[in-house]
């Protein structure tokens, strides 16, 4: 077995392969998975897996971001009894379940993960070259169901959560469930804010739990400066599958006569809830800042706030380490059992 200073090293190298830091037998089959990733699952393109790569490699993978990271963890690594561990892997993005994996082979325990249908390929490919260079590590299984395990760690919809709730329930567990991010704007930001908050709305086509789907503006706002610096993504117009769904929602508004505003490729809808259609990037209005953010801050749905004061624009798809999904602390959970 590895202990913790050997996986860290491990990890380290790990972030140097994906970084294209390898042989040129290894970048082209780091390519050749990444090609097989978007085969599988047409919304892991060839620009957002290697987004998600890089911001692996650059926020998890630095040698002195893991030590910062696991400093304030004393004893992390070296559990008196170590346990099974099962995780349920969610696939909206590509490796989305990175951090909980890494988190778990770190922590000393057995980890067995569950991947999702749409995300099992990039992460198989990790575990087969980490089980290439060190042989001796057997901390982690790919496994269709997990049984038999003494702690959970579950990401799905709400309507899975409320399973993983019945059926974890005696055990220790984190269990996620959907949630989204959102943006408050004053009206003052500059073109190149607003071209950063496009990334926060458009990267990964909008599925992920950090991407932003909804923006809370003042009374009077202009929005054609914001619909203006999300054509930086129009080339997503091209990708068939998303091009759909716009064209659905469109059809949508059309038939219904319900308001709506467009640059040609993302809709701008105001509705009250957070969660907005993929293409459809809703908004409200607001009055009282100070009242809207406190209320924003108790949001039970709510993963990120996006803006000045807040998370900086352009940053909501760049977690740290110490970010951790619904604000549970993953190492913690894992440290205690």
């Amino acid at each position: 077995m590895m202990d913790l200073s050997q996986k860290k090293a491990a990890l380290t190298r790990l972030g140097a392969y994906l970084s294209g830091q390898g042989t040129a037998a290894e970048r082209d089959s780091l390519q050749a998975v990444k090609e097989k990733a978007y085969i599988h699952n047409g919304w892991f393109t060839p620009e957002f897996t290697d987004l998600a790569i890089a911001g692996i490699c650059r926020q998890f993978l630095q040698p002195e971001a893991l030590d910062a990271w696991l400093t304030a963890y004393p004893g992390f690594g070296e559990p008196a009894v170590p346990r099974k561990v099962g995780i349920v892997a969610a696939g909206n993005i590509p490796l989305v379940g990175f951090h909980d994996w890494m988190t778990g082979y770190l922590s000393g325990h057995d980890i067995r993960i569950k991947l999702s249908s749409r995300d099992n390929v990039l992460l198989p490919h990790i575990l087969d070259k980490l089980k290439a260079w060190y042989p001796e590590d057997n901390s982690t299984t790919i496994q269709e169901m997990l049984k038999d395990c003494d702690a959970y760690i579950a990401t799905g919809s709400n309507n899975s959560a409320r399973y993983f709730h019945y059926y974890f329930s005696q055990y220790p567990h984190i269990i996620r469930r959907n949630r989204t991010s959102a943006a408050l704007l004053t009206g003052e930001e500059t073109s190149a804010e607003l071209e950063a908050l496009a990334d926060d709305v458009m990267q990964y086509f909008g599925l992920g739990c950090r991407n932003v789907t909804k923006v809370f503006v003042p009374q009077g706002y202009d929005f054609e400066p914001l619909l203006a610096a999300l054509k930086k993504y129009d080339h997503l117009g091209e990708h068939h599958k998303y091009k759909n769904n716009y064209d659905y929602n469109l059809a949508l508004y059309l038939l219904n006569l319900s308001p709506y505003k467009t640059n040609g490729n993302v809709l701008l809808h105001e509705q009250e809830t957070l969660f907005s259609p993929l293409s459809v990037l809703h908004y409200s209005f607001y009055d009282d800042k100070a009242l809207l953010e406190a209320e924003l801050q108790q949001h039970p749905d709510l993963q990120c706030l996006v803006g000045k004061g807040h998370i900086p624009f352009g940053q909501a798809q760049q977690p740290a380490l110490t970010d951790y999904a619904d604000g549970v602390d993953t190492v913690e959970f894992l440290r205690a059992l």
